[in-house]
């Protein structure tokens, strides 16, 4: 996996594995986001579930082939069914991603964040660099859900988490940084236009569990997940005129993204 030529390939293989299998994710999200997740979900070829009622989480857990959880917009008995879920998860040996919306925005947020590692064995924790930065335990200074530092800035943060947190991070920004702390991936791709449409990242968490649900590693699954929504950001872009266009193109392309997209070297960079 550490041969970043091969990336492309590998990527283009976790999309193909991820159609065939057609994972159902199990989301525990904000419900802002719910319907642009379950729609970007259901147009790459996976299908969503959301279900948040403490009573029947650890269900739909046994029934999904992955797990992501969003604490975009809490209360404590969502974050009950979170760390039930999690458990559920972890005992069948499920993968669970994390995105820590908002992390190091308030203290409830980065509080309930360590809550759920310290109960929860995640496979990915998906973020922007403000929010992986909250984690670590650095000052984060998130403005909101927003990011206010750069991927740049928080390489080896993000490497050193990896290992302790023993999972992948995946780090969103102008160049995606994907890294389980041994091997590193750059991404570069996408649009500008994906920050001016409310719940682009958080379905790129449901995304990426979808891509490790299908029963890729980790890591190769993470890659998979965030080239395919460079490209299609990317191509959505050259077909829209502002947000209200670019939404419906970004589902339409990642319908019909194929080899041919994901086999483009030049969105892999050392």
């Amino acid at each position: 996996m550490s041969n970043q030529s091969s990336w492309p390939e590998i990527a283009a293989e976790q999309l193909r594995t991820m159609r065939q299998q057609g994972p159902l994710v199990h989301n525990i999200t904000n419900f802002v986001v719910m319907g642009v997740t379950a729609n970007v979900l259901l147009a790459q070829g996976a299908y969503p579930v959301m279900a948040h009622a403490p009573e029947e989480v650890e269900e739909m857990t046994s029934l999904a082939s992955a797990l992501a959880l969003n604490i975009g917009t809490l209360s404590e008995h969502w974050v009950q069914a979170m760390l039930l879920a999690g458990k559920k998860a972890n005992a069948l040996n499920k993968p669970v991603v994390l995105d820590p919306v908002g992390a190091g925005a308030t203290r409830y947020r980065t509080k309930t964040v360590s809550r759920i590692l310290d109960t929860v064995r995640i496979s990915v924790l998906r973020g922007n660099p403000s929010e992986i930065l909250a984690v670590s335990g650095a000052q984060g200074g998130a403005r909101g859900v927003d990011a206010v530092h750069e991927v740049e800035e928080i390489i080896h943060t993000a490497q050193d988490l990896a290992v302790n947190l023993g999972c992948v991070v995946a780090v969103s920004g102008e160049r995606d940084l994907i890294t389980d702390g041994r091997s590193t991936v750059r991404l570069c791709g996408g649009s500008a236009l994906m920050t001016k449409i409310t719940g682009m990242g958080c379905a790129l968490s449901s995304t990426v569990a979808a891509f490790v649900g299908a029963g890729g590693e980790a890591l190769a699954g993470a890659v998979g997940a965030m080239a395919l929504y460079n490209v299609a950001g990317e191509l959505a872009a050259q077909k829209s005129t502002g947000p209200g266009s670019f939404e419906p193109a970004f589902l339409d392309i990642l319908a019909l993204v194929g080899d041919d997209q994901m086999l483009r070297a030049e969105a892999f960079s050392v």
